[in-house]
């Protein structure tokens, strides 16, 4: 069983930085990918960005495109999300996971979810 563990949310002004991480804990840890979604209030569950474990390919949404830097330290079984240029639109519960499956940027495909850490951007 993998249990994963989300740090590094916080406040923050527009424009201002932050990274969150994601660290995987579990006898073996072997993912194809992991990846971030986030939450909003009162709206559904999306993607953000994702890396496959082995070669480091990764895959993003629209809106985080050149703002959003998703990277891995496979040997601290470790992925984080840097977060420049913030928006109050960022605004959201910010989860990670885990798949073994190919479909990365599907939500359905993830086994793994981690608690979530709450990012806030203000005016």
């Amino acid at each position: 069983q993998v249990q994963l563990v989300e740090s590094g949310g916080g406040l923050m002004q527009t424009g201002g930085s932050l990274r969150l991480s994601c660290a995987a804990s579990g006898r073996t840890f072997s993912p194809y990918a992991m990846g971030w979604f986030r939450q909003a209030p009162g709206k559904e569950r999306e993607f953000v960005a994702a890396i496959t474990w082995i070669d480091g390919t990764t895959s993003y949404t629209d809106s985080v495109k050149g703002r959003f830097t998703i990277f891995r330290v496979n040997a601290k079984n470790t992925v984080y999300l840097q977060m420049n240029s913030l928006k109050p639109e960022d605004t959201a519960v910010y989860y990670c996971a885990a798949t073994k499956k190919f479909d990365r940027r599907v939500e359905s495909s993830y086994d793994y979810w981690g608690q979530g850490t709450q990012v806030t951007v203000s005016s």
